[in-house]
């Protein structure tokens, strides 16, 4: 089984669209929303290296943002991050 993280925030469309992505191909996922937790925060900057949300990992394979998970999955190379 896939292990799905999303950093997120409340008002962020590209944290829904990433969700909404990974829903319609069937996947669960965590959302860890960092505008609640400032822990989470720091947390996301060290792993990620970067400020902005969404900030997506896979089986603690850094992805990125929206467009890089969308890019993954227009090219097919995201059904194939989820099978390894």
């Amino acid at each position: 089984m896939n292990k799905i993280i999303i950093y997120s925030t409340l008002v962020c469309p590209y944290c829904n669209a990433a969700k909404n992505l990974l829903k319609s191909k069937g996947l669960d996922y965590k959302e860890i929303r960092i505008d609640l937790d400032p822990d989470q925060r720091k947390i996301m900057l060290e792993k990620a290296n970067r400020t902005s949300v969404p900030q997506i990992f896979i089986n603690d394979h850094h992805v990125g943002g929206f467009d890089d998970l969308s890019a993954l999955h227009r090219t097919g190379k995201l059904d194939e991050l989820l099978i390894s």
